[in-house]
């Protein structure tokens, strides 16, 4: 499993600063978590490791992987996943047909295969349609599977979009505040996930998250952002005693 290494990241819109000298390390197999207020740049972090956003200057290393300037498809294809924090299904496709279709890059035959759907091409289908009903198993969407994703309930379009960057069979997967807009029960839920996620599908995982409840409970480490500065790090009880963050975050509420 290889660690994600970002190296003094900044990222400016003209005179804009989202992110100033950012240093992060997230190790291997762990749940690292990045919070901050509205507006610290937890979000364009995420957009930098995921390569929709390129750095002003830094870098951005995953393993031998350079990412600092490399597309969201290279990202996703070198083991990165994301699920983002406004869902971005598609409201008028199955969740089936959402999670089949995030696979399309596991698919590797001509369109003459796909035309008769014979041999290579059916091969292909019948192992990437058991690998996503093993993920609608997992993430408990089996009741869910053949219902248009925009009929569905908030808090399970959420696990959708958690189970569809799964599908991408990822060793990193970025959540951008997948409990956000839930109640406790949707929230109690999802946090076991995350777990499982963690533990059962060996995936390091990279949490924004508001409720410092949950980001206390589940992660191994947290880095603090405020203003696009890194103000704190370390494990949940140091951050937690940290002065800069209380005051910076803790305090704003």
């Amino acid at each position: 499993m290889n660690s994600l290494v970002v190296s003094d990241v900044t990222l400016a819109f003209g005179g804009l600063y989202a992110l100033s000298d950012v240093n992060l390390t997230i190790q291997a197999g762990l749940i690292t978590s990045i919070i901050g207020p509205n507006g610290a740049g937890k979000t364009s972090m995420l957009n930098c490791i995921s390569g929709f956003y390129h750095p002003t200057r830094g870098a951005i290393r995953f393993g031998e992987r350079v990412l600092t300037r490399a597309s969201p498809h290279q990202v996703s294809s070198w083991g990165i996943a994301r699920a983002f924090q406004n869902i971005e299904l598609f409201r008028g496709m199955t969740v089936l047909d959402n999670l089949m279709l995030a696979r399309h890059r596991k698919l590797d035959y001509s369109f003459w295969h796909a035309f008769i759907y014979m041999g290579r091409a059916s091969r292909q289908e019948a192992v990437n349609r058991a690998f996503v009903e093993e993920i609608i198993d997992f993430m408990e969407l089996e009741p869910y599977r053949k219902h248009i994703v925009g009929g569905l309930s908030y808090g399970v379009q959420k696990r959708v979009e958690v189970a569809r960057a799964l599908t991408l069979e990822p060793q990193l997967l970025l959540l951008d505040e997948p409990m956000a807009g839930m109640n406790i029960e949707e929230k109690e839920d999802m946090v076991r996930f995350v777990l499982d996620i963690q533990k059962e599908r060996h995936t390091t995982v990279v949490l924004v998250e508001h409720d410092l409840g949950v980001v206390m409970d589940i992660s191994d480490q947290i880095y603090v952002l405020d203003f696009g500065q890194l103000i704190g790090s370390g494990r949940p009880e140091e951050v937690a005693r940290d002065p800069k963050v209380i005051e910076a975050y803790i305090g704003e509420n």
